[in-house]
């Protein structure tokens, strides 16, 4: 364990607030992006896309990187990537640089985010001191994503839209920086271990693949040939996959690891919370700004109540689960947001003032925060240590694959709606029932109290 916890807490921390920051901080800025580099209506979307399909892509590799070379190796490789990148796109004078900078930024994400996961779970005690991690990490990655909202409508109005570009530069150097003093130093690698390279192309290439179908299906439609050709692809390398991984010798991803309760659990858990979870941005974004007519910087500031929120919940969520144990305390999580997320699609009417929604966005937000802080600790208790890297890529890609899964579900429920509002309200109250569902599934995690790695 760490001779000097909190501030490696505190490192991996801002790591995960960047992380979560970069995941939305360009939406508000798009406008401008747009205006200045002269997308096009249909290629703007591809200042998200990039990031979302280089992130989800590259999750297992990043993860099986930090089981095989260290997490701390991979926490700084993952940070340089980020200033690199982020200095690429703030300079960037047309689309393709711009789109290629988004990526790197993504594929910095997808190195960055288990590195910082594992770190947590092998780093500190388990029990309370491992708890309180988890929750002071998911404060972080709950509340950076509402944060990045709010950051980018400031920096956009004050400085333009390349300042949500350069803001990462010193912060991701910062962290990389700090790395090696302050993480323990990598063990040695284990002999006999090797990289598995086919199975590396054959994972990253067929999870690009299908969520690049599932983030361009709702723009260019379900039935396009790019769309299919791209899903049906994605789907035989991952099927190639699966037949390199169970010849393998040192695979990528052990596929024992999926029997294990935890992990097959945390798949699912992770994959139905951010289909549903994280795409409540996304409706109260055009909630605020379609039917209330809330400029970049009035939106940003409308989201100052749920960050808090979520706070409050990621905090108490680590002190709950050392009480009365992981389990019982994320399935509670789960319930409360749910009933949050019912009463949000309750309060949203074209005549509801900002105050009417407040008591949703509360309750939403408590649910929200401690859920996040919880499941990913839950999903890789009892997983070996020398596996922990790949558990937390196998959980995070299945979050990345759920949030690109639900949002194109969601928006097609809003567009069907008789007006922006009604569409939007049914949404939300759908998301609520996945969300429920998303509870009975926690309900099969393991009971322990502890959110802990079995012994290598």
């Amino acid at each position: 364990m760490t001779r000097r916890p909190a501030a490696v807490l505190a490192l991996l921390a801002f790591a995960q607030l960047i992380i979560s920051l970069d995941y939305n901080i360009v939406y508000v800025a798009l406008p401008d992006i747009g205006r200045d580099l002269g997308f096009t209506a249909q290629s703007l979307q591809w200042v998200v896309s990039a990031y979302a399909v280089a992130f989800g892509g590259a999750l297992l590799l990043g993860g099986r990187a930090c089981d095989l070379f260290g997490p701390r190796r991979v926490f700084a490789l993952g940070c340089t990537l980020y200033a690199v990148s982020s200095l690429a796109g703030g300079l960037a004078g047309d689309p393709g640089l711009l789109v290629a900078a988004r990526a790197g930024q993504g594929l910095g994400g997808a190195l960055l985010f288990p590195a910082t996961l594992t770190l947590v779970s092998t780093s500190f005690a388990a029990g309370r001191e491992r708890n309180r991690a988890f929750a002071v990490w998911g404060t972080a990655g709950g509340s950076g994503m509402i944060l990045g909202s709010l950051l980018g409508g400031v920096l956009t109005q004050a400085f333009g839209w390349a300042a949500v570009f350069f803001v990462n530069v010193p912060l991701a150097a910062a962290a990389a920086a700090l790395a090696f003093p302050l993480l323990a130093k990598d063990p040695a690698r284990e002999p006999g271990r090797r990289f598995d390279l086919a199975g590396a192309l054959t994972a990253t290439l067929g999870t690009t693949l299908v969520v690049f179908a599932l983030v361009e299906g709702p723009e260019l439609g379900w039935t396009s040939g790019v769309v299919l050709g791209t899903a049906a692809a994605g789907l035989a390398l991952l099927g190639a996959f699966a037949v390199v991984e169970r010849r393998g010798r040192d695979p990528l991803l052990p596929l024992r690891l999926l029997k294990e309760r935890n992990l097959g659990t945390g798949v699912v858990v992770t994959f139905l919370y951010m289909g549903t979870f994280g795409t409540l941005l996304y409706f109260l974004t055009g909630y605020f700004q379609g039917v209330h007519g809330y400029g970049a910087l009035a939106t940003g500031l409308a989201f100052g109540v749920p960050m808090v929120a979520i706070a409050a919940g990621s905090q108490a969520a680590g002190r709950l689960a050392t009480r009365y144990g992981t389990r019982p305390t994320l399935v509670a999580s789960l319930v409360v947001g749910g009933a949050g997320a019912l009463l949000l699609g309750l309060s949203m009417t074209r005549s509801a003032s900002y105050l009417d929604v407040v008591p949703a966005l509360v309750v939403l937000g408590l649910g929200q925060g401690a859920g996040y802080t919880l499941m990913f600790g839950a999903a890789a208790a009892g997983i070996p240590a020398r596996d922990q890297g790949v558990a937390s890529g196998v959980a995070s890609t299945a979050q990345q694959v759920g949030g690109s899964v639900g949002l194109a579900v969601f928006v097609a429920v809003a567009n069907a709606g008789t007006s922006e509002v009604d569409g939007l309200r049914t949404a939300v109250l759908l998301a609520a029932a996945g969300i429920a569902l998303t509870a009975v599934a926690a309900l099969r995690f393991s009971g322990s109290r502890q959110l802990a790695p079995a012994p290598a």
